[in-house]
C-alpha cells in the first residue's frame, strides 16, 4: 500500500494528482481475500461510470480486465449477470461500453439525436434514410417475437468477408441500438449482441425516470467523469464519455461557477485542471495491477503522458514486424506507477498463461518488479483457470 498525505490543495504535485486519479479509478481499496461477487462488480462499474467493451479475446475479453485489476478474483459471469438483473446496460459510452443503468436517462439525448438525424453515424444514418420500411419491420419483429441476434435475422447470401461486413439485418439492428429503440439484453456465445426492446431490458423505475435536457445530461456526464478521474483537464473530462471539447467547455465553466468543480494547477501540466468540490486525497492506495489496454485509467493517451510519463500505443493492428512491444500488451502498474509492459496470451488448449515478453520502463530495473509482477501473473492465471508459462 502506498501512503499519501490528506489535504485539499489548490496546487497539486504530480504525486498528489496521480493519487486522486487512482482513487477515482477504484485503487483506494484493497482487494478482498474472498472471491468478489456480482454486487461488487456492479459497485465498481458505478464508481468507474463506464467500462469499455472490446471483442479481442487473445487473453480475455477486455471488459473483464478492469474488474480483475481492482477486485482480483471475481465471478467471470458478473457482467452478464448484472446485465440480466438490470443493473448495467450497453451503449456508446466511451466507445461500446457497459454503463450503470442509472445513466440510461442521461444518454437519452444522444439516442434522440441519432433518431432525429442530428447525430449522424457513418453507414447507419444513411442506411436508415434509404431503408426506413425495412428498419421499422425489424423493430416490429423484435417487439412481437422477443429478443433476437443479427444471425437469426440475417439476410446474408454470401460468406462474410470481415468483422465490419454487416448485412442489412445487422445494420438495421445497430441503427435501432444507436437510437435506443432496441437495447442489448446480453451477448451470445459468439459475443454478438442479443437485442430486445427497452421495456423488456430496463427496470420499470429507470424507464419511468424523466429525461433531462441535453445540457443537464452533458453536465451530469462531466461531473461523473470528474469523480471517476479525480483530477482532469477540460479535454480529459470531455474524452471520458466522448463529448466534444468545444461543446463542454462552457459547461465546465458553469460547473466551476456553481461550485461543483474547483480549478487547480498541477505541476508540469500546461492546461488548467479541475477537481470535484468534495475531492480529498486518499489515505492510501492499493495500486499494483495489470491493466487492460482499454482500461479507463489509461485509455486517454495524452493523459497517460501527463499523469504517468507513460507513452502507450496499442499494437494489435500494427504489422508484426513493426511492433515494438507485442500484440496484446498490458501496462503493469506497481505502487501507483506504471513500470512495465507485459505481452500476454491465454493458451486455452494447453491451459497456460503465456508471457511472450516483459519490458520495463526507462530507469526501472527488472529485478525491482519481478516479485510484484509474478504475484499478479499468478493471480491472473488462477482467475482464468490457467497455469503460468
Amino acid at each position: 500500500m502506498a501512503k499519501v498525505r490528506s489535504s485539499r490543495p489548490d496546487s497539486l504535485s504530480i504525486v498528489d494528482a496521480r493519487a486522486l486519479a487512482l482513487a477515482g479509478q477504484g485503487f483506494d481499496k484493497p482487494r478482498t481475500k474472498t472471491k468478489s461477487t456480482t454486487a461488487d462488480a456492479v459497485a465498481l462499474i458505478k464508481k468507474l461510470g463506464v467500462v469499455q467493451i472490446d471483442s479481442v479475446n487473445v487473453l480475455v475479453r477486455s471488459q473483464e480486465l478492469p474488474l480483475f485489476s481492482r477486485l482480483g478474483d471475481h465471478d467471470r459471469n458478473a457482467i452478464p449477470k448484472a446485465t440480466s438483473q438490470g443493473k448495467i446496460f450497453e451503449y456508446w459510452g466511451h466507445e461500446a461500453a457497459h454503463l450503470p443503468v442509472e445513466l440510461h436517462p442521461i444518454f437519452r439525448f444522444k439516442m434522440h439525436a441519432a433518431r432525429s438525424g442530428k447525430l449522424k453515424h457513418w453507414g447507419l444514418t444513411s442506411f436508415y434514410a434509404e431503408n426506413k420500411a425495412f428498419v421499422k419491420q425489424i423493430l416490429k419483429h423484435v417487439e412481437v417475437n422477443g429478443s433476437t441476434s443479427a444471425r437469426e435475422l440475417s439476410t446474408r447470401t454470401t460468406k462474410k468477408s470481415s468483422w465490419w461486413d454487416w448485412d442489412e439485418a445487422k445494420t438495421a439492428l445497430e441503427y435501432l441500438f444507436l437510437t435506443g429503440e432496441l437495447m442489448s439484453c446480453g451477448r451470445g456465445s459468439d459475443f454478438a449482441r442479443v437485442y430486445d426492446i427497452p421495456e423488456r431490458v430496463l427496470p420499470r423505475k429507470i424507464l419511468q425516470m424523466p429525461t433531462p435536457s441535453e445540457t443537464e445530461a452533458r453536465k451530469e456526464l462531466l461531473v461523473r467523469a470528474m469523480r471517476a478521474q479525480g483530477v482532469a483537464t477540460m479535454r480529459d473530462l470531455a474524452d471520458y464519455y466522448r463529448q466534444k471539447p468545444a461543446v463542454v467547455k462552457p459547461l465546465v465553466s458553469e460547473l466551476v461557477d456553481q461550485g461543483v468543480l474547483r480549478e487547480v494547477s498541477v505541476d508540469g501540466w500546461q492546461d488548467k485542471a479541475y477537481v470535484h468540490r468534495n475531492a480529498k486525497l486518499p489515505k492510501g492506495l492499493f495500486a499494483t495491477a495489470l491493466l487492460s489496454p482499454f482500461d479507463s485509467l489509461v485509455w486517454c493517451r495524452p493523459r497517460n503522458e501527463r499523469l504517468f510519463n507513460f507513452h502507450y500505443r496499442i499494437e494489435i493492428y500494427t504489422p508484426k514486424e513493426k511492433r515494438k512491444f507485442g500484440y496484446y500488451v498490458l501496462p503493469f502498474m506497481m505502487n501507483g506507477e506504471i513500470v512495465g509492459r507485459v505481452d500476454l496470451k491465454a493458451d486455452r488448449a494447453n491451459s497456460k498463461l503465456l508471457v511472450h515478453s516483459v519490458h520495463t520502463e526507462c530507469g526501472v530495473k527488472r529485478s525491482t518488479i519481478n516479485d510484484a509482477l509474478n504475484n499478479e501473473l499468478g493471480a491472473m492465471a488462477e482467475w482464468l483457470g490457467l497455469g503460468s508459462s
